[in-house]
């Protein structure tokens, strides 16, 4: 090959992924999602729970470790952290009903408790027994309702920026929803995607053009059914104080520069579970696993090791 080709071949092909990126964004951000899974050692995997399709991300072995998204969200909000986290766990990341690729029905309930039992059900056929879990937003909401519902199955609790305290939802953002129904969590159109991540970040991660145009569709897709769910959630009731959070170890993390649910919500859940410790994250907004995955893995590890030990 000359130097000639070389050059050719050094310019030409990522000319050709930019073009395929801008051109064919749809098959190009599927694509990329599916690379960045298996760049984190993670294989797709189908499962279903309630008549729900339930697809789900699976990587690595031993203790398993059961990721929940947040609202808006989907399996791969914790792809780029798995990677840290699959050569030490079996890591199983989950859409949930009403997101992502999951199924979805507009006529059913979508209250915490019921998709903490569709969880349940999930992991009967996947990881019957005790399992590690977490779960960042609405996710974390459900990972504590989880705990509650099925005490004896949750070994430990990772809340990242979780919803279901009032401290949390005291958020100027969600104030500006209950006053307004106005929401940078719902995507009405494709172009609202990118309010979405500026709300959700405090320094926006490197997306490309056709994951964001992806994602932006498939969210304006659910505006609708998003905007109901929004409305059941906020209507939810709060996590309480519960016996069984007493023995249930639990790492609290908090994006400081978090703007959908206030960083107080970091206290209010130190208070839910005693046997908890709390790390507040700079320079941090809403999605720690996205914005600094290295870090907040890293810390996670040590919580696991501290908790093996005592």
């Amino acid at each position: 090959m000359t130097a000639t080709d070389i050059l050719f071949t050094v310019l030409a092909v990522p000319a050709a992924l930019l073009l395929f990126d801008r051109f064919a964004p749809l098959t190009a951000g599927r694509l990329g999602l599916a690379l960045e899974q298996r760049l984190s050692g993670l294989r797709l995997r189908q499962g279903s729970a309630e008549g729900f399709a339930m697809p789900y991300l699976e990587g690595g072995s031993g203790a398993p470790l059961v990721l929940i998204h947040g609202f808006a969200g989907d399996k791969d909000n914790f792809t780029r952290i798995a990677r840290y986290l699959t050569p030490h766990y079996r890591v199983i990341i989950p859409d949930l009903p009403g997101f992502g690729d999951a199924g979805r029905d507009p006529r059913a309930s979508y209250l915490m408790a019921d998709q903490a039992r569709r969880l349940a059900a999930l992991l009967d056929q996947v990881a019957p027994g005790p399992v590690h879990i977490g779960g960042n937003s609405m996710g974390g909401f459900i990972a504590g309702q989880f705990a509650a519902m099925y005490p004896e199955r949750a070994a430990s609790l990772w809340l990242l920026d979780a919803a279901g305290t009032e401290a949390s939802h005291s958020s100027d953002i969600l104030k500006h929803y209950d006053a307004t129904g106005e929401m940078p969590l719902l995507v009405k159109k494709e172009e609202d995607f990118h309010a979405l991540i500026a709300a959700c970040t405090d320094k926006e991660p490197f997306l490309p053009h056709s994951v964001r145009v992806l994602l932006g569709r498939r969210g304006a897709a659910d505006f609708a059914l998003h905007t109901a769910l929004l409305k059941q959630m906020k209507e939810a009731p709060l996590l309480q104080p519960q016996p069984a959070y007493a023995a249930i170890p639990a790492l609290i993390v908090w994006g400081e520069q978090d703007r959908i649910l206030h960083p107080d919500g970091a206290a209010a859940f130190a208070a839910l579970f005693p046997n908890s410790r709390t790390i507040m994250m700079p320079g941090v907004g809403h999605l720690p696993m996205v914005e600094k995955p290295r870090e907040t893995a890293s810390d996670y590890l040590a919580f696991r090791r501290s908790i093996s030990a005592a």
